[in-house]
């Protein structure tokens, strides 16, 4: 059930004869819009959302200028970004401490094919999670499907990845290493990417509405989650009683499908595979039930 729209009052009445004013008998009474929330509980008003795409595409571009607006060297941030921290990677991990990628792969191609993936997916929960409230002026004026607003702040990180793809494109030119065939599944592993970060960030974009010190625990979630999924390291390295654990990161999964798309290695549907998919669905699902159900408070608490 969609949003109800109850529309009263009547357009025009004609006058007494052509060309003759309107007594104030006669004016129109104005015409009135009530909205009312749908009440059903898994009620995603999927037609709504498409009812209100060029909104959506306004947003995109809005949040894709606003982010560069102002930035003294505009997209080279999203170069310098995932560079550096390849290079960080490199020394400490690969040259320090002496950790191996894959067999075969250049360690600063292999760490960067996963920082790709990663990138998307910390930058887009951490959007999608201050979305609602950076957009109170937005939301406390019109109406709109109010989840419009966390899918325009995670789509609008393609164009960061895009430009971060180029690059990887270029180490791969470097160190003569080409794509197989398997480079046909990437969009399949960003869209779990974007979904992951959606998912996720729907229950904290809810609760930063309420309590707004969550958007400071976000930098620390997504370190500890970076260290917590294989960008720096194999799932090999890690000890088989604690791969099932692992698994339970959808970006494992994400990570590890992005890099055997790119550059080879076992493939990554296994259980493990299922078990993110399966935690990402249901993620996503609540999240957008929740969501449908406190959208109607955002205005008051924001």
């Amino acid at each position: 059930m969609q949003p109800e729209v109850v529309t009263t009052g009547e357009e025009s009445r004609p006058a007494a004869f052509p060309g003759a004013p309107l007594t104030p008998s006669e004016t129109p009474p104005p015409v009135v819009t009530i909205i009312r929330h749908s009440r059903g509980l898994f009620d995603l008003n999927l037609p709504g959302l498409w009812a209100y795409r060029e909104l959506l595409a306004f947003l995109i571009w809005r949040d894709i200028k606003v982010r560069y607006k102002q930035a003294a060297i505009g997209l080279l941030w999203v170069v310098v970004q995932p560079v550096m921290q390849m290079i960080i990677f490199t020394v400490i991990f690969n040259r320090l401490a002496g950790i191996r990628g894959q067999a075969g792969v250049p360690y600063p191609l292999f760490v960067f094919s996963g920082l790709l993936p990663w990138t998307l997916f910390a930058n887009g929960l951490t959007q999608v999670t201050n979305s609602v409230v950076s957009n109170g002026s937005l939301i406390s004026k019109v109406y709109f499907p109010r989840l419009i607003i966390p899918i325009a702040s995670v789509v609008a990180g393609l164009v960061d990845f895009g430009v971060s793809l180029v690059i990887l494109g270029a180490l791969m030119v470097y160190y003569h290493h080409a794509p197989s065939i398997s480079a046909v599944a990437i969009p399949f592993f960003v869209l779990v990417a974007i979904l992951s970060a959606l998912a996720a960030g729907l229950w904290l974009s809810i609760l930063n509405v309420r309590f707004r010190d969550v958007q400071y625990t976000i930098p620390f979630l997504t370190q500890a989650l970076l260290f917590l999924s294989p960008v720096a390291y194999g799932t090999t390295l890690v000890p088989v009683r604690y791969r099932a654990l692992l698994g339970l990161n959808p970006m494992t999964s994400v990570i590890e499908g992005f890099r055997w798309a790119f550059i080879g290695g076992p493939a990554p549907w296994s259980h493990s595979f299922v078990a993110s998919l399966t935690m990402v669905g249901v993620l996503l699902v609540t999240g957008i039930v929740f969501f449908r159900r406190q959208e109607k408070t955002f205005a008051d608490l924001i």
